[in-house]
Formats: structure tokens, C-alpha cells, sequence
């Protein structure tokens, strides 16, 4: 299934750093796709629109500004939007705007960091979608080195921005998670065992570490207590077997650890706002505008 998504090949060539498109549109006539160039994309007067960024499917409100990082699947849909004077930008970056050696030192370290999370595609808040509009507005109609400049500037200023929010759950490759040893060997223990029960005990003890001082460990560094992370491992497995297989929602559940179908689709729902069969019938709608 996801064969059939759409390749785009983007306007940026091997001499641009990025690209600033500003158009207002009645309409998103592209479909699913991906690309290897990084993307900015901020949207205004599109209530209703759906958004799709890897396994993550969503209604969009009145404003909203999304990273999306390299080869990650995504796509912006009319949907229940009934705006025709949508207002969007989109920003192409190429993947060496920044050279290593730059990355590398600590100033830029946000902007490293922001880069490597956004395999998962980050929505910003509200308030800094609102914070950045005009200075977005204002990149397309600058040229020159302040072109430049003011774009690595909205860039650290979101990469250091409060309330980001991680979009989807499974990466196109497995990321580090701020180079900790910790957390990594947690992070590959749950992806080789998801699909087994997993204590509280059995992973603290993995790390040489109190199931309370665990709990508050991996809170700090996901967002998420153990067993919400956990199941959110789950889901992403599910819900990639939901887009890229024919298996039943049951034996997709138990494939991913749960051993109550009743328990999986509540929890899928309130993960991904939609039920599986609904999650996997949506996705497969916007295949469809591919083929």
C-alpha cells in the first residue's frame, strides 16, 4: 500500500538552501507524498482541513505550522473545510543547510535537536504558529543575506519554543533519543518485546533504576509515563500493520500485545481519534487520490 505514495520531487536545487512558496488556495490538489528535503509548512484559515504526517491523522483548527523531516509521509486534504481563502506557506530545506561541523556546535544544538525529532513531524502551538505568521509572510518577499539570516533565526526560535508536540509515532529509521544509553537500551528492549507483556519491575530493573525514580525517568525524557509509552509502542506497531497488511483488527492486536480487542480499540481510538477500522479506511481513502 505504501508503494503507491507519491514521490515529489521539489523545486529546491543542489545551490538553494530552501525555498519559500506563499500562496492562498481554495483547495490541497497534492497527494500523499514524501521527499527527502525537510519542510516547513504553516497554514491559516484552514479549520477543518486533515492532516496526515506519517501514522498520524488529524483535523486541523484555524491556524497551524508543522515540521516535517525527511522522507516522512504526509499530506494536507480539504476535507470539512469550507475556507476558500486558505493561506498557506511552505518551506523546502535542504538537508545541508546547516554543514555537521556547524550542527556540531553548541549554539545550533536546538536546531539539531528540532532537526532529528522531526522525523516524527512536530506541530507547534498555537501561539507560536500565531508568534511566527508574519515573519513567514515576511521571509517570501526578503532576499539576499537577510533571507538567510532570518530564516536560521525563526528556526532556533521555534527548535527553542515551549508545547511542541510530536505527530507521529513510527520514524521512516530509528533515531537516538538525546544520546542516552538509558533510554536507548529502554527504547530497544520495548521494541523487541511489545508484543510481550512488560513489567514496571522488569524494565527498572534493565536500568539499574527504582520503578518510581523509572516512572519520573522516562516521563522526563518522552512525555509519557511508562505504561502509556508502552502502549503508544503498541499502537505504532498496529497501525502500521493496519496500513501495510491485510490482517484482521484482532489478529493485528494480539500480533501487538493486547490481549483484549476491546482494550486495543479503545485505547487506538483514543491515540489516533479514530477506531482501527476507521484509522485504516482513512488512510486508505487518501491512497486511493494516488492511484
Amino acid at each position: 500500500m505504501l508503494d503507491n505514495i507519491h514521490r515529489e520531487i521539489t523545486q529546491l536545487t543542489p545551490e538553494d538552501s530552501f525555498l519559500v512558496f506563499d500562496r492562498v488556495k481554495d483547495d490541497f490538489d497534492f497527494p500523499i507524498h514524501f521527499h527527502p528535503e525537510y519542510e516547513l509548512n504553516f497554514i491559516q484559515n484552514g479549520k477543518g482541513v486533515r492532516r496526515i504526517v506519517g501514522d498520524n491523522i488529524e483535523e486541523i483548527d484555524d491556524i497551524e505550522l508543522v515540521f516535517v523531516g525527511s522522507n516522512v509521509v504526509h499530506a494536507w486534504e480539504l476535507h470539512k473545510c469550507q475556507c476558500k481563502q486558505i493561506h498557506e506557506i511552505t518551506i523546502h530545506i535542504n538537508y545541508d543547510l546547516l554543514d555537521e561541523k556547524l550542527l556540531a556546535r553548541n549554539i545550533f544544538k536546538p536546531i539539531k535537536d528540532m532537526f532529528e525529532k522531526s522525523a516524527h513531524g512536530i506541530l507547534f502551538s498555537r501561539k507560536v504558529s500565531k508568534e511566527m505568521a508574519p515573519r513567514l509572510i515576511k521571509l517570501s518577499k526578503t532576499d539576499g543575506i537577510d533571507y538567510y539570516l532570518e530564516f536560521i533565526s525563526i528556526l532556533y526560535d521555534l527548535a527553542n519554543s515551549r508545547n511542541q508536540r510530536m505527530l507521529s509515532n513510527f520514524t521512516t529509521q530509528k533515531r537516538s533519543f538525546e544520546n542516552s544509553s538509558k533510554i536507548k537500551k529502554v527504547y530497544d528492549y520495548i521494541q523487541n518485546n511489545f508484543d510481550k507483556k512488560i513489567s514496571l519491575d522488569e524494565i527498572s530493573t534493565l536500568v539499574n533504576m527504582t520503578p518510581v525514580s523509572f516512572n519520573r525517568f522516562i516521563k522526563k525524557r518522552t512525555g509519557k509515563t511508562f505504561v502509556v509509552y508502552v502502549n503508544s509502542t503498541r499502537i505504532s506497531h498496529a497501525s502500521k500493520l493496519l496500513l501495510e497488511t491485510d490482517l484482521s483488527i484482532a489478529e493485528i492486536s494480539f500480533k501487538c500485545g493486547f490481549n483484549n480487542i476491546a482494550n486495543f480499540n479503545r485505547i487506538f481510538k483514543k491515540e489516533k481519534k479514530a477506531t482501527p477500522s476507521e484509522y485504516r479506511e482513512n488512510f486508505n481513502a487518501c491512497i486511493k487520490r494516488v492511484l
